[in-house]
């Protein structure tokens, strides 16, 4: 059965790496038909806007999306409302995609390129699992006011509603019957009020429908904190769209590199999901050739196993990644001197 895939490249480095994925799904010849379309800052000068109706329209009927990244500072001057990253935003609300997947793995052969000791980052497989359409970034009132005499105000309105929390929870803990039935739910109960929603939201869920998941909890800063401490007592961290946001960079930066995580966005089922590297545009290497493609791969794999019915795809993909990373192929933010589409070559040689 045919499926469909839209590949929205955006800005910087997004299209070098999005084309990689692109080679890997012909190779793979698995009658998945893509698609293209502006988006981001590329979406702004062509088309006045970052995400316009007609490409969101399109997103929403595709199967799956694969995005590259947008922004750079070209666009920095541009209204809140109107730049690269407010189009992402939308993209997430508009296909309703809140439950937001960024695993961190370290591959063996790259536990020496972490931060961190080898005997605490070797075999790290941490699932992130994060509510991406709600809080800070999406809650009203928002906005700068003026309040005279040369001052100013900045206002985000942090908000969650109990719908939204049960349902990214859930998602949360289905995955942990597929893993080690651990889940850590991440929040700031002992300020914010929203936080404490969040805990007893959380414990609520899993008390009436998930009594066998263990479930613990942990305030925020003290995660951010114990994931260089000692990252493998976690196994699926669970939290808002904020501290999911940085704390999954963070963990990222134990594996090795950003250009080696990928991440998945996903809604209700038989909905498309989003599937996106969590590395940024890079425009200080852009148009190089240099940037490291494994983010987006992985991305494509996390598209074949959720969103295109073919698990086994992605687990051949996955493997090729993790075979030609182990025989030595390193692309210059992993200390290597491949290029882009050197590393694109490698992995396609393994699959």
């Amino acid at each position: 059965m045919t499926k469909t895939l839209l590949l929205l490249s955006g800005d910087g480095i997004g299209p070098e790496v999005t084309a990689q994925s692109e080679r890997i799904v012909a190779a793979l010849d698995a009658g998945i038909v893509t698609s293209t379309a502006r988006f981001g800052g590329a979406g702004i000068d062509a088309d006045g806007v970052p995400l316009t109706d007609a490409v969101l329209a399109e997103a929403k009927a595709a199967d799956a999306v694969l995005m590259g990244a947008v922004g750079g500072p070209q666009w920095s001057g541009q209204p809140y409302d109107k730049r690269p990253e407010a189009g992402l935003l939308a993209l997430r609300a508009g296909m309703n995609v809140y439950a937001n997947l960024r695993p961190a793995r370290c591959f063996a052969s790259l536990a020496d390129a972490s931060s961190l000791k080898r005997e605490l980052v070797e075999g790290l497989d941490i699932l992130f699992v994060r509510e991406l359409t709600g809080g800070v970034y999406f809650g009203n009132p928002r906005g700068i006011e003026d309040l005279g005499g040369g001052e100013r105000r900045g206002v985000n309105t942090h908000s969650y509603t109990s719908g939204e929390i049960r349902r990214v929870a859930r998602v949360a803990f289905e995955l942990a019957a597929g893993r080690s039935g651990r889940v850590c739910s991440a929040e700031k109960s002992n300020v914010m009020e929203a936080g404490l929603l969040w805990r007893e939201e959380v414990q609520a869920l899993r008390d009436a429908e998930y009594p066998h998941v263990e479930l613990s909890h942990m305030l925020a800063d003290n995660t951010a904190m114990q994931l260089v401490k000692y990252p493998k007592q976690f196994d699926i961290i669970l939290t808002d769209n904020l501290f999911g946001d940085i704390l999954s960079d963070e963990a990222a930066m134990l594996t090795g590199s950003l250009g080696l995580l990928p991440s998945a966005a996903i809604g209700e089922a038989g909905t498309p999901g989003l599937y996106e590297p969590i590395h940024g545009s890079a425009p200080d290497i852009a148009g190089q050739g240099v940037a490291n493609p494994c983010a987006s791969i992985l991305s494509l794999a996390m598209a074949l196993r959720y969103s295109l019915g073919r698990p086994d795809l992605a687990t051949r993909v996955e493997a090729a990644v993790e075979a030609a990373l182990d025989a030595g192929a390193r692309t210059r933010d992993l200390g290597g001197t491949l290029g882009t589409a050197d590393m694109g070559d490698a992995i396609l040689a393994r699959l």
